[in-house]
């Protein structure tokens, strides 16, 4: 590209969008990339502030900001996805269905170490609804050297930087414990909680039972939802260390291997998650998943009703951001709740 006087500038084409900036009325590019200047612009122009303007002249070995936004949307793009026509060169990654959005971060963190360029994410594991945004790209300068972007390219691979994985889960198993229920001495106020968080995931309840706090009744209720085939379990109460919470040892009871009772993370720090060896997940929810808006459960549901396994190390690292503030309004998961990483 070339720099000339704005009043000499009729017949060029300009080699980026110019936007106008009018208080209370407009922020939009007022001339596009691609434009070809006329006499009537020239005072348009000279209002903006632009007494000079650069236009293009394609140079080998440069790319102007729209391609290069262009070749790292392509490094991210994963499917379930699309792609924004380039604005200010700037380029838009929109979720084309609900989901669970997942980023390399590894590998985003060497595309962005390469200078004069840019691609920014929501945070990893956050659930998305068809139409969020999930990334922007561009680069900084007007136009950049080709070869940053074949750098940038080598450090990627071949692999998208992003995913929306379907929530693939859709059924579950729920147990409600507690002697106080099964006997009618209190109305059941947990399973309500539940069959809604998993409706927003698409997941219905197809069994129940209130086995009290008899461990082998839990136990059984377990096994038996297993048998019939439910994609999750759940046992609600009972997970504290207190001596007549039997739901911990109950779970333990049918075979299934422990990943964790406990996490670092508040609400929700008596969580227990363990896997059948057909990987169907189990878990124990504390009783603060009942009466506080945003816990454990709801960090680890997305992931679980995507299919992706949870290890240990996963819990681990929620420790840093794993503290609930326990706004007035709750805007998780547009907060850092959970969101250490």
């Amino acid at each position: 590209m070339k720099e000339i006087r704005t009043e000499e500038a009729v017949g060029h084409v300009l080699c980026h969008d110019m936007t106008q900036i009018i208080r209370g009325v407009t922020k939009d590019a007022r001339f596009r990339k691609g434009h070809i200047v006329t006499e009537e612009d020239i005072p348009v122009l000279l209002s903006m502030g632009k007494e000079t303007l650069f236009v293009w002249e394609k140079t080998p070995g440069m790319l102007h900001e729209d391609e290069a936004a262009d070749r790292l949307r392509a490094m991210c793009q994963g499917e379930n996805m699309h792609a924004t026509a380039p604005k200010e060169g700037k380029i838009e990654l929109i979720a084309d269905i609900d989901g669970l959005f997942t980023v390399d971060v590894e590998r985003l963190e060497r595309v962005n170490g390469v200078e004069q360029l840019m691609i920014a994410t929501r945070h990893t594991m956050t659930p998305v609804k068809a139409g969020d945004k999930l990334a922007g790209t561009r680069v900084i300068p007007l136009v950049i050297e080709e070869s940053r972007l074949a750098e940038a390219e080598a450090l990627c691979g071949d692999q998208p930087l992003l995913q929306v994985l379907p929530f693939r889960l859709k059924t579950a198993g729920l147990i409600t414990t507690g002697n106080e229920v099964s006997k009618g001495r209190i109305p059941d106020t947990f399973t309500p909680v539940i069959v809604q968080k998993l409706k927003r995931y698409g997941i219905e309840v197809t069994r129940h039972c209130t086995p009290g706090d008899d461990m082998d009744a839990i136990t059984r209720a377990a096994l038996d939802f297993r048998a019939a085939g439910v994609d999750m379990i759940l046992c609600t109460g009972g997970m504290s260390v207190d001596p007549d919470d039997r739901t911990p040892g109950a779970i333990k009871a049918t075979g299934c291997e422990i990943v964790t009772y406990g996490a670092p993370v508040l609400p929700g720090a008596m969580f227990l998650l363990g896997y059948f060896p057909d990987g169907t997940p189990i878990m124990g929810l504390p009783g603060c998943v009942m009466y506080a808006a945003t816990t454990i459960f709801d960090l680890m549901l997305p992931r679980i009703a995507a299919g992706v396994p949870v290890t240990k190390r996963d819990l681990v690292r929620l420790g840093h951001g794993g503290l609930c503030l326990g706004c007035d309004v709750c805007t998780w998961p547009n907060c850092g709740f959970g969101k250490g990483e």
